[in-house]
């Protein structure tokens, strides 16, 4: 049995869509089970109008909820009967529990990790790792995407690392790794994209394809791209943003006549293609790589299909034993045995 605590109030559609969420990851997999931190009775009253077993569910009681305008470490140092703090101290504690799946704010799941579960042995700085659709119907992950705004070219070798670790486990097997850069030539960049584009070449654990400009990111042709968290938070949003913009553009120019909808309608099942290809929610969560537990970072719109989705991520991770492959790669390339 994989047990999972989940911040049943963190994000915007918190508690109803994260239970309903909980609910059809049971329902489909008897193998889980899931502890929901948050305020007990509302919790109960909304799974009363649902089916489920009730044994792969169990409630911890929080009274409180850190929201995303307050100061993230204040918030996990002093609101301690908060949903995601109780989740983490919880998640220490309990030695069955694998990970923890939060959709609330980035800063407080992440300072949360840091503060309560610490890092692997070995590794300087633990890193996000969200999932991108791409246009060839594939996917492809960003290592950093926001916890590391400054990174040292050693950093940045054990994101691929880790990186390419949890492709493996999510059925990824010897992922193509790119270093986001300015331009794809072996001598582009600042000094520490270069010192880093030989660590990264010279490491025969990572199948390291070279450097990848930023428009290149949904070609499909690439895995995993390894970048600090300044950039890669810059690159995640921006990409989202143009997504969601050229879709409102082509919903408004369909509606702008009467040939434009008429034709709209001959295109209707392919409008719907494109839209489920970029659509994040079947992605799963950011995972937070490095921590000695498993840690996924959801959206904070999540939907309940969206933390489906991050509950099976997570199982996937835990069965395939994520945290204890990084520590073995890590000691395979002498990282990590002498710390």
């Amino acid at each position: 049995m994989i047990k999972i605590v989940i911040d049943a109030y963190g994000g915007d559609n918190a508690p109803k869509e994260i239970i309903k969420g909980a609910i059809n990851a049971i329902n489909e997999n008897k193998d889980i089970h899931i502890v929901l931190v948050g305020k007990e009775k509302e919790i109960n009253e909304l799974l009363l109008q649902e089916n489920y077993n009730k044994e792969q569910i169990s409630i911890l009681n929080a009274n409180d909820v850190i929201s995303n305008n307050e100061s993230p470490t204040e918030a996990i140092k002093l609101k301690k009967e908060s949903s995601l703090v109780k989740s983490f101290d919880l998640l220490k504690e309990d030695n069955e529990l694998v990970g923890i799946i939060s959709a609330g704010s980035t800063g407080a799941v992440l300072t949360g990790a840091f503060l309560k579960l610490g890092r692997i042995k070995g590794i300087h700085r633990p890193a996000l790792c969200p999932i991108l659709p791409t246009i060839k119907g594939g996917s492809v992950s960003i290592c950093d995407c926001g916890a590391n705004m400054d990174c040292k070219p050693e950093y940045l070798e054990q994101f691929a690392i880790m990186g390419t670790a949890y492709l493996n486990v999510v059925g990824k097997k010897n992922p193509k790794v790119a270093l986001l850069n300015v331009g794809t030539e072996d001598h582009k960049g600042d000094n520490r994209s270069k010192e880093a584009f030989v660590l990264l070449k010279d490491n025969k654990y990572i199948n390291f394809v070279g450097n990848m400009e930023a428009r290149d990111l949904l070609s499909g042709d690439f895995d995993l791209v390894v970048t600090d968290g300044f950039a890669g938070n810059v690159l995640l949003k921006s990409t989202e943003g143009a997504i969601k913009g050229l879709l409102k553009v082509i919903k408004s120019e369909i509606k702008a006549g009467i040939l434009s909808k008429i034709g709209a309608l001959f295109m209707k099942k392919a409008f719907k293609k494109v839209k489920k290809r970029f659509d994040y929610s079947v992605y799963g969560g950011a995972v937070l790589l490095g921590c000695k537990k498993l840690v996924v970072k959801a959206h904070g719109s999540s939907n309940a299909q969206s933390i489906t989705a991050c509950i099976d991520q997570m199982y996937n991770m835990a069965k395939g034993k994520l945290i204890e492959k990084i520590s073995e790669n890590l000691n395979t390339i002498g990282i990590g045995q002498n710390e």
